[in-house]
């Protein structure tokens, strides 16, 4: 093997390695994850390929490390430096309930409590600077910043996305006085409107900053010693990029391993001729819905990761506490309940045999025949004998026959996976009917056709690898960068020249990085709207056919559109670099003839479950495309 592409991604339960050779060929391993050292599953996972270094030309890693930050509130001591009145914007947040009809639900704590957010005597306003910042207001508020003894300052002041001056001077300020205290500026973060999507995002960024950027290092240097090339990491919006770089953008790693999932999804979905699909990725301690259209998973333009708001490009993904995992338990009202609390690796399912005593989804899953007694890769085994006496001591408490019991368990999984994959489709105005649903991750095939049932689609892709799909998904991956600039413009003022100049500021920003491709988006609204759809724009053209594209796009996403002028919020530029190619056929799908339920398979890295009233036929690049009797 030389030359070779490898991903590896790390999940709750295993870390997945695929490796792509200068054929094409593709060689996958699976190991046990070590949560403490997510490091360390990826150096057991290389060790595993068995090849040396010298003939793995590009290693890029999928990494929950600050999702897991965000998940346990482990980061970095923030301080906040905020305009003079405006130092509570972390706390008010949209003054929206956390739960429309649960009273009693709070939202998370912000990451920087009111004692560390520091005021400025300063305010930038829309028509410019009401109160400029002089040097003893800077002065003054970077000693206080530093009195809080942070171990890194978040700066954030209002409509600084318009006049970043007064952020320049509050940076230079803190630097002056503590050298090698680091300091984050919302306008490098996020330049756009909306003051408090922009400090929770920069805030986010500090926060992770110290942890993430020690990781990748951390790695970085352990695969050095050993002889392994530069390490790239996927960030949420579903390329890599350099560790040197995601280092200063910890931020954008918050949805790293299920951004390569999707995009494992998408590249496989092309191969076997599918546009529109739906994902959904089921390990063993979650499971991630997604979109692909047109060929190419869906970027949104941000959303809330363990509660805290990061308005940063990412691949749309739910994520539900609904693994293989998951425990089954009962609530105080007598109710059975499954998850959110997971059993992991350790001691993990009880018919794993290492220790575990409480029922999960997967020991649910042999009870019901569905999953046999056998040795999983990873060097995991599994016992019938001890997954059935798990689900017989729920049953116990239940007062109902195990049968039953682990019936539910898997029914409760399912639904609360089906409510994930309508929130990435029915709420935004896909028809789930007129997609595919593509089925991967350990547990991916198994759920696949009751899930498909739920949403009344009638067709089911169970890819080649489905168990390592995400590890595919980051050794293809392209290098991908996205910069971002506020616009603030109606559509009926942007000219030809306007748009091309655009296009042209937001290209200067990323000049030199490897290109096979350019895209453009903008974020529009109507004028008066609170909320922004995201729509393609070419360099040069008249922005009378970006308001014809982003009313087109509002009709299809709300159902009507209105006689309002259109305003440009803010655009985005996405720089795209050479994808890596596969040749996906293993022999091991092809081998078999069409299936019809119900039955089991064992595939290599994963469980087919065919249902009845299903019908699984081989595919040529390998996996399998389960179609729905009509």
């Amino acid at each position: 093997m030389r030359g070779a592409s490898v991903g590896i991604d790390v999940g709750g339960t295993f870390t997945d390695l695929v490796a792509i050779d200068d054929d094409g060929l593709v060689t996958a391993r699976k190991v046990p994850s070590t949560p403490a050292d997510q490091s360390r599953g990826v150096l057991d996972a290389l060790d595993a390929l068995g090849e040396p270094p010298s003939a793995v030309a590009r290693l890029v890693h999928g990494t929950t490390v600050a999702t897991n930050t965000l998940l346990e509130r482990t980061g970095a001591r923030v301080t906040l430096c905020a305009t003079r009145g405006a130092t509570d914007i972390l706390a008010l947040r949209r003054q929206e309930r956390a739960s429309l009809y649960d009273l009693a639900r709070q939202h998370p704590e912000p990451l920087v409590p009111a004692e560390r957010c520091v005021a400025v005597p300063e305010r930038i306003e829309p028509q410019g600077v009401v109160r400029a910042l002089d040097d003893d207001g800077a002065n003054g508020a970077a000693r206080a910043a530093i009195d809080t003894s942070p171990a890194i300052v978040a700066v954030s002041l209002l409509h600084a996305y318009g006049d970043p001056a007064h952020e320049r001077a509050m940076a230079a300020a803190l630097s002056r006085l503590a050298p090698a205290l680091d300091v984050v500026c919302s306008t490098d973060v996020l330049p756009e409107i909306r003051e408090y999507e922009r400090t929770a995002t920069t805030v986010a960024e500090a926060y992770l900053r110290p942890a993430v950027s020690g990781y990748v290092q951390r790695l970085a240097d352990a695969l050095g010693e050993r002889g392994y090339p530069a390490l790239a990491v996927m960030t949420s919006a579903g390329g890599m990029r350099p560790a040197a770089d995601t280092a200063r953008g910890a931020a954008s790693l918050a949805l790293s391993g299920p951004a390569g999932g999707v995009v494992g999804a998408a590249f496989v979905a092309r191969l076997a001729g599918v546009q529109d699909a739906l994902t959904i990725d089921i390990g063993g301690t979650s499971a991630d819905a997604g979109v692909i259209i047109d060929g190419q998973a869906m970027v949104d333009a941000g959303g809330d990761v363990a509660g805290v708001p990061i308005a940063l490009p990412r691949v749309l993904v739910d994520t539900v506490s609904a693994g293989g995992g998951s425990i089954g338990w009962v609530d105080d009202g007598a109710a059975l309940r499954v998850g959110p609390r997971s059993a992991g690796v350790q001691p993990g399912p009880a018919a794993f045999g290492r220790g575990g005593a409480e029922a999960t989804v997967t020991d649910a899953q042999i009870v019901l025949g569905n999953l046999r007694e056998t040795s999983l890769s990873g060097g995991v085994a599994l016992r019938a004998d001890l997954a059935r006496a798990a689900v017989e001591r729920l049953a116990g408490r239940v007062g109902a026959q195990p049968a039953r019991v682990a019936a539910a368990m898997v029914a409760a999984a399912d639904a609360a996976m089906a409510r994930a994959l309508r929130r990435v489709s029915v709420e935004r105005g896909i028809d789930p009917r007129r997609c595919t649903l593509v089925a991967f991750g350990g547990g991916g095939p198994l759920h696949a056709c009751a899930l498909a049932e739920h949403l009344a689609m009638r067709r089911v892709l169970v890819p080649p690898f489905a168990g390592v799909l995400s590890a595919l998904g980051l050794a293809v991956a392209a290098e991908r960068r996205d910069v971002l600039a506020s616009v603030m413009r109606r559509t009926d003022d942007l000219s030809e020249s306007d748009t091309r100049a655009l296009a042209d500021r937001l290209a200067r920003s990323v000049a030199g990085a490897g290109v096979s491709g350019r895209h453009w988006w903008a974020r529009a609204r109507y004028h008066g709207q609170g909320h922004e759809l995201e729509v393609p724009f070419a360099p040069g053209e008249p922005g009378a056919a970006l308001a014809t594209r982003f009313a087109a796009a509002h009709d299809a996403r709300y159902g009507f559109v209105l006689d309002r002028a259109v305003e440009v919020v803010a655009a985005r530029h996405t720089v795209l670099g050479e994808a890596r190619d596969a040749r996906l056929a293993d022999g091991h799908d092809a081998a078999h003839a069409a299936l019809t339920g119900p039955a089991v398979l064992a595939l290599p890295h994963a469980t087919l479950l065919v249902r009845d009233g299903w019908r699984a036929i081989p595919l040529p690049i390998g996996g399998w495309m389960l179609e729905r009797d009509a």
